[in-house]
C-alpha cells in the first residue's frame, strides 16, 4: 500500500477517534481533541492527493477509497453536530438541521452515481470550481461549530458558514447536473 493510500487510511481510522471526542465526558476540552482530529483528518485528504499526482501513486484503491473517506468523515462530523444538544449546534431547528444534512448527502450520493455511470462510459468527471468551494466552506464550517462547542460565541458564525454550505451544496449540485446530464441521456459528457 503506497503513501497515499495509507494517508486515506489514516483518515477512515481517525472517523472513530473524532466520533469519541465528540461525545465523550470523560476528557476536558474534548472538543478540542475532537477539533484537532476533524482538522489532521481532513488534511490527510489534501496531502493523499498531492502526493499522489506529484509521484504518480494514482491507484484504482485510492480512486475508490479517497472520496469514500472524504463522505464519511463529513457526514459522521454533520450527524455528530445533528445530534449535540439536539441539532442546536448546526442551527436553532433540529428538523431544519436535518434536512440540510439530507440534502448535503443527497447530493454526494448523485453526483458519486453519475461518475459511476461516466466512469462506464469511460469518461472522467472532475470537481468543479464550486464543487471545490463548496467543500472548503463545509470543512470550515464544521470546524467552527465544533469549537463552539468550547467557545459560544462561535455558534452563530457556524450557523452561518453552515448555511452557506448548504447553498453551495445546492450551487453545486445544479451546476454539476447542466455540465454532465449528458453523461446520464447518452453517454457523453
Amino acid at each position: 500500500m503506497n503513501l497515499p493510500n495509507k494517508l486515506t487510511m489514516l483518515r477512515v481510522f481517525l472517523i472513530p477517534v473524532f466520533v469519541f471526542f465528540m461525545f465523550t465526558t470523560l476528557v476536558p476540552g474534548n472538543f478540542f481533541f475532537a477539533l484537532a482530529v476533524f482538522i489532521i483528518a481532513s488534511l490527510t485528504d489534501m496531502l493523499d492527493g498531492m502526493i499522489a499526482r506529484k509521484r504518480n501513486l494514482v491507484t484504482n484503491f485510492g480512486k475508490f477509497m479517497d472520496p469514500l473517506a472524504d463522505k464519511l468523515l463529513v457526514i459522521s462530523a454533520l450527524i455528530c453536530l445533528l445530534v449535540i444538544e439536539d441539532g442546536a449546534r448546526l442551527c436553532p431547528n433540529r428538523v431544519l438541521a436535518a434536512i440540510a444534512i439530507m440534502v448535503i448527502v443527497a447530493r454526494e450520493f448523485v453526483i458519486s452515481g453519475f461518475r459511476l455511470v461516466a466512469s462506464d462510459a469511460g469518461i472522467v468527471i472532475a470537481a468543479s470550481m464550486w464543487g471545490k468551494v463548496k467543500t472548503a466552506t463545509t470543512m470550515v464550517a464544521i470546524c467552527v461549530l465544533i469549537a463552539a462547542g468550547d467557545l459560544a460565541f462561535l455558534k452563530i458564525p457556524g450557523y452561518v458558514l453552515f448555511w452557506v454550505s448548504v447553498l453551495l451544496t445546492v450551487v453545486s449540485l445544479v451546476d454539476y447536473l447542466r455540465k454532465n446530464i449528458g453523461v446520464i441521456k447518452d453517454g457523453k459528457k
